[in-house]
């Protein structure tokens, strides 16, 4: 295996001759096979209440295994085996001869406004159950929260990692014409639905981020007419902003990892610095100094360096540093511009944004710079952000023209399984926040 880790996904068991010779589970390597063929069974509806959640949530749950590019789900119309009841013996015959590598069958019970959901899944030519069964439990209403829980523990499973489906959007929801759009903060589910808008359009926002527990969020506004970094409270929607001096720009603002401080860029008297702030009490610590524009910075996921995009080169180049300040040293070497470095949760990865020959691209490096991938190419993509596992980016996408409109993409770190986000309105900056608790 090569130690590349954005390589294509291969899938270990590609047969039942495969299948029958370890566990089932999806590793990473440099060849392409199939995505692992699986099916799940319409989950039991425990009383009448529960039919119409338990056939939505199967549904919901298919559609996030298939919406990895890992997984094709086998269509309803081809199972042999009628599995019914939760508590059913699996004819792992009738699921073989269809080639369903994985089946995952569940039951739901709803009581007025709780509902208790409950999974299995199997490997199907090795015959046994994956793990023990789980269940959890939540409200009628936050159906697809749970729906999503257990796509996660499905992928879990198979892949060995962490999932992402039960996670949430920052991003800045867009309307109107070109040159007057409307601009304000909103938070949706990793999938684009729930959208729910966390301010007005009355003040232009930009660069939402999500706090590391995913109750806060840092923003700059343009209320005050100079770019000011405020902090919302997910929950209560309230607002502060961080102190700055009169006359001061401050701006691309990021979490550390215990969310206490912030780094981000301030621009005075001509020049533009990354700074390290305290939130609590507004005290700054000044960690660049260089004659040149520092901006966007990101902090490794040890929190002990950030990288950042720095023109002292002469060109919009990427950089690293320790989270302390002092000397930096340049990771990007390619041609053209880079911009926007997000450090991969994982801790390996650094995404950018890549301005070459008029394409703009999204693209991951080492975090030493080797190993630049170009995992997209258009008019305008800038502004990705990963997933809680590392696995996926999304990024903002804009067509061209004097009516071009922006919206959201995911892409694999692979390069493979680009798709948009389908949002009623235009989008921008968004912010990948945690797993929910």
């Amino acid at each position: 295996m090569k130690r590349f880790l954005i390589a294509l996904v291969t899938l270990v068991l590609a047969g039942p001759a495969l299948a029958q010779s370890g566990p089932l589970r999806l590793t990473i390597t440099d060849g392409v096979i199939e995505p692992l063929p699986f099916a799940v069974p319409s989950f039991e509806p425990e009383n009448a209440e529960a039919a119409q959640v338990a056939a939505d949530m199967t549904r919901l749950i298919a559609q996030d295994l298939s919406g990895t590019g890992l997984f094709r789900e086998i269509p309803a119309s081809a199972f042999i085996s009628a599995h019914s009841s939760f508590t059913q013996t699996v004819a792992y015959p009738d699921w073989r001869a269809i080639n369903a590598q994985a089946l995952v069958t569940g039951a739901v019970m709803v009581a007025g406004n709780q509902l208790v959901v409950k999974f299995r899944m199997y490997d199907v030519f090795s015959g046994a159950e994956m793990g023990g069964g789980l269940q959890f439990a939540g409200t009628v209403d936050g159906w697809r929260r749970m729906a999503h829980k257990v796509a996660d523990a499905a992928y879990g499973r198979i892949t060995g990692e962490g999932g992402y489906f039960d996670s949430r959007v920052v991003f800045v929801s867009e309307n109107g014409p070109k040159d007057n759009r409307q601009k304000r903060l909103a938070i949706m589910d990793f999938d684009g639905a729930n959208v729910q808008f966390l301010t007005d359009s009355s003040a232009l926002v930009l660069a939402p981020r999500f706090s590391p527990t995913g109750d806060r969020v840092l923003y700059t506004s343009f209320g005050s007419g100079f770019p000011r970094i405020n902090v919302l409270d997910v929950t209560s929607v309230g607002t502060r902003q961080l102190q700055t001096a009169e006359g001061e720009m401050a701006f691309s603002p990021r979490f550390s990892r215990d969310g206490t401080q912030v780094i981000y860029s301030l621009a005075n008297g001509g020049n533009t610095d990354i700074y390290r702030g305290d939130i609590a009490s507004g005290a700054s610590t000044r960690l660049t100094s260089a004659p040149s524009i520092e901006t966007a910075p990101s902090l490794s996921p040890d929190g002990s360096q950030i990288v950042f995009e720095s023109d002292r080169s002469g060109t919009q180049q990427l950089y690293i540093m320790s989270a302390n300040g002092g000397d930096a040293r340049r990771i990007s070497f390619g041609d053209g511009r880079y911009a926007t470095p997000v450090w991969s949760p994982r801790g390996d990865l650094i995404a950018f944004t890549k301005q070459n020959a008029g394409r703009f691209h999204i693209g991951v490096m080492r975090t030493d710079g080797s190993e630049e991938r170009l995992l997209t190419s258009s008019f305008l993509d800038e502004g990705p952000t990963w997933s809680p596992n590392g696995r996926v980016i999304m990024f903002m996408r804009e067509t061209q023209g004097a009516g071009g409109t922006s919206s959201l993409y995911s892409v694999d770190v692979s390069g493979r399984n680009l798709k948009p986000v389908p949002l009623p309105n235009g989008a921008s900056d968004p912010s990948w926040g945690p797993l929910q608790p």
